[in-house]
């Protein structure tokens, strides 16, 4: 998943930061309102998962979301806060908000509350996804063919995964690269041409299909 995380306690935002790069997400993190409302309304960025605190410098997070919600952005947000009261979760999820998790909370429950928010936006109601021979599970980050685990970095497994999550569409090279790697990281111009002969290599050389100058797709099985 590509995550934006807003966040301005730094202890905090940090180790949720670590967490979720453990477990193969581009996480871009964000401290302030206002650049967090700057980043979601800037259309080069593509988020499939929004982390949104409410006391927030400069710009409360509570108007960070409906002046996103404004913008017509449809992007799940999940509200992370310590504001604990009915009137608080009523007013969040109000605003446009799709979950409310509490300050202080286990770091496995907010991963698990992730999943669903990123099942409920690719319409799957299950976390594993089969495809053939395939089976991906974002749970417990595994990938089989043909029910025989197979090791893969972090980074492919996502790849595959959003390939998975669109199954008969084509997935832009642009939208792939943002899957895999945040702002601060350094791509070079071939990484993706890697992880995809990397995918082939491991899955089959025609599983994954080439729409030249667009990018990737995994056909639908007839």
């Amino acid at each position: 998943m590509r995550i934006l995380l807003v966040e301005d306690d730094k202890s905090l935002g940090s180790l949720i930061h670590k967490a979720l790069v453990k477990t193969g997400d581009a996480v871009d993190w964000i401290k302030d309102g206002e650049a967090a409302l700057a980043a979601l309304t800037n259309p080069n960025n593509q988020f499939d998962v929004i982390i949104l605190d409410l006391g927030l410098p400069k710009m409360d997070g509570l108007e960070v979301l409906q002046k996103t919600r404004k913008h017509g952005i449809h992007t799940p947000v999940m509200i992370l806060t310590a504001r604990d009261t009915i009137d608080d979760r009523v007013k969040g999820l109000d605003s446009g908000s799709d979950d409310y998790l509490i300050k202080p909370f286990d770091l496995d429950e907010l991963g698990a509350r992730l999943r669903a928010l990123q099942r409920r936006a690719t319409s799957r109601t299950e976390n594993a996804i089969n495809f053939g021979r395939i089976e991906l599970n974002p749970a417990t980050h595994t990938i089989m063919l043909d029910k025989k685990v197979v090791n893969i970095p972090r980074r492919e497994f996502a790849l595959m995964q959003k390939l998975l999550e669109n199954i008969g569409h084509v997935v832009t090279r642009e939208t792939l690269a943002q899957t895999l790697y945040g702002w601060n990281e350094e791509i070079d111009s071939n990484t993706l041409e890697v992880h995809i002969h990397n995918l082939r290599n491991k899955f089959g050389k025609d599983v994954v299909r080439t729409i030249r100058g667009v990018g990737y797709m995994i056909e639908k099985i007839p």
